[in-house]
């Protein structure tokens, strides 16, 4: 072999070792850029999950330790929609409006209290002092003045109540004969409320229900206070009497509750928590829910109806609400949704997307805020809330509303929707505000819906306040010991909070239905509804306008 052959062969071998050498650098190279494009994915993940973390602790935090009201303050002159201005464009003569904290009305306390008895206590001088001390003769009564009037409350008191039979017979009866059978008449008596329970009243179980399901005392607080009255009530037969009650009278009308409320156009839904201990194949710790249905603002009678489940299925409100095909107050939970197949328009609430929006901004500094997008999603909605209260005290019909929505709160909505497309690819993804754009945006026909009758509200906040009474006695009770126990509460809890948002007094309606109940038959049993004319006129609070809205 020639040198020019072992050259080119050596340079052959140099080219070769040269190219594996150049691949294996584009190999190692390769690899190392992809072990750091994975480490910077890890990097960013782990970024994601701890600024997740941060502001899950920055909301607990304000929870725990902020101010609980979600509300904020627009500014007059600094509307970030002008909506002041075209709202006074609109039209309307401007009105001031004295609100229940406001000035009092000449001669209020007394108008509120002119039914309530009164007893005098009138301070005379002692007879050694009814002496002129001028003249040293006995001085006489020339009036009296009211100095001052004071509310009494006398505390609890019981009272044994004997229904005494009267017999009557006929004194001619056996005088003819002593063969002839003597003619007995025995008075009537009502009804016991609950049969062979000896002690159990009306007014003592409108007591014990009242006090549980209105003022949210357990039975065993109420078993001690009866001790304190000198009385033995065990809890056991508290709860035996409060199960029996609403299972024997009070299911009666809560079944009527249901048929009424499913008669009007427009509900208002949402479900809470409820723990019950003595569930069939379920662990006591596993949560079952209190699902509750109300009647809107405009109907004439509200009902309040709650139905509890062991599950937060979708099959229960679809059951609940078979037969009715109007329009549904909600949240986004996705188990409404099936109602859309037999006829329900659902209607998404605009304070749970600000709820989305208010959760973002509490994880900033303060200074932040404003400026942050967060706080725009905030601003919007609190624009949209206040046109919407503006319609009511204009007291706008519902034509008339759909008209002012479509002129100016409509074009609005459809703002924020555009302003949220255009934020959302910008935003962190599964941050705080992602999640409130995301959450608005794939609600976006949902919450449109409301705007287009005027009879709707644009949030479900009337469900959230009929649930406050269920969760201040939730807190204190804290569970039903059996699905029996938590269904009677579901019972009660509805005819309790229909009365008062019929402006009953509850424990005078109770009263009333144990009173009643017994003795007359089921087909009048709808004479007994918190809107009869009768009812409102035994059970009614005594000044109307005393009533808080529910």
């Amino acid at each position: 072999m020639g040198i020019f052959a072992r050259n080119a062969k050596k340079e052959i071998e140099v080219i070769r070792l040269k190219a594996e050498y150049e691949a294996e650098i584009l190999r190692l190279k390769s690899e190392y850029e992809a072990e750091i494009a994975k480490l910077r994915e890890e990097i960013a993940q782990k970024d994601l999950l701890i600024n997740h973390y941060v502001e899950q602790l920055k909301i607990a935090q304000h929870r725990r330790f902020g101010a609980s009201s979600e509300g904020t303050k627009i500014p007059e002159g600094q509307g970030l929609f002008n909506e002041p201005e075209a709202l006074a464009d609109a039209g309307g003569e401007e009105t001031e409006t004295v609100g229940r904290r406001g000035k009092k009305r000449k001669g209020k306390r007394e108008e509120f209290y002119k039914d309530i008895p009164v007893r005098q206590i009138v301070h005379e001088l002692p007879e050694e002092e009814r002496v002129c001390p001028k003249h040293g003769v006995p001085m006489r009564e020339c009036g009296h003045e009211v100095v001052r009037s004071e509310l009494e409350i006398i505390p609890a008191s019981v009272t044994k109540v004997e229904h005494v039979q009267v017999i009557y017979d006929c004194a001619e009866c056996g005088r003819d004969s002593e063969e002839e059978k003597r003619v007995i008449v025995r008075s009537s008596i009502p009804a016991p409320v609950i049969p062979n329970s000896g002690i159990a009243s009306p007014s003592l179980l409108a007591y014990i229900i009242s006090n549980k399901y209105v003022l949210a005392l357990p039975l065993n607080r109420q078993a001690e206070e009866f001790k304190r009255l000198g009385i033995d009530l065990p809890r056991q037969n508290l709860a035996n009497w409060v199960i029996y009650a609403v299972r024997l009278w009070l299911a009666a009308i809560y079944s009527l509750l249901i048929i009424e409320l499913k008669s009007n156009e427009i509900i208002h839904s949402d479900e809470s928590t409820h723990q019950v201990i003595s569930e069939k194949g379920r662990r006591a710790s596993q949560k079952s829910y209190m699902w509750g249905y109300f009647t809107g603002r405009d109907s004439p009678r509200q009902v309040a109806v709650f139905d509890y489940q062991e599950t937060r299925s979708k099959d229960h409100p679809l059951g609940f609400l078979e037969g009715f095909s109007g329009k549904l107050h909600v949240d986004a939970y996705a188990g409404y949704h099936c109602l859309e197949a037999q006829g329900v328009t659902l209607s998404y609430c605009w304070s749970h997307v600000r709820r989305k929006f208010f959760d973002a901004v509490k994880t900033l500094p303060k200074d932040e805020q404003k400026k942050y997008p967060a706080g725009i999603g905030v601003r919007f909605c609190d624009h949209l809330f206040f046109l919407e209260a503006h319609y009511d005290e204009e007291g706008l019909a519902r034509e008339q509303r759909e008209r002012r929505r479509e002129l100016l709160s409509v074009p609005l909505a459809e703002e924020f929707f555009s302003w949220a497309e255009r934020m959302l690819p910008k935003a962190r993804p599964k941050s705080q505000l992602w999640k409130a754009l995301s959450y608005a945006l794939n609600g976006r026909t949902r919450l449109m819906n409301a705007f287009y009758d005027g009879r709707l509200e644009i949030s479900n906040n009337r469900a959230e306040r009929g649930f406050r009474q269920y969760a201040v006695g939730r807190n204190n009770w804290k569970f039903s010991g059996s699905p029996q126990g938590a269904t009677a509460s579901a019972i009660a809890y509805s005819i309790v909070e229909t009365a008062m948002a019929n402006g009953l007094v509850p424990y005078k309606y109770l009263q009333f239905l144990f009173e009643t109940l017994p003795n007359i038959p089921p087909e009048r049993y709808h004479e007994c509804l918190p809107w009869h004319p009768q009812v409102k006129l035994l059970c009614a609070v005594p000044d109307p306008r005393d009533i808080p809205e529910r």
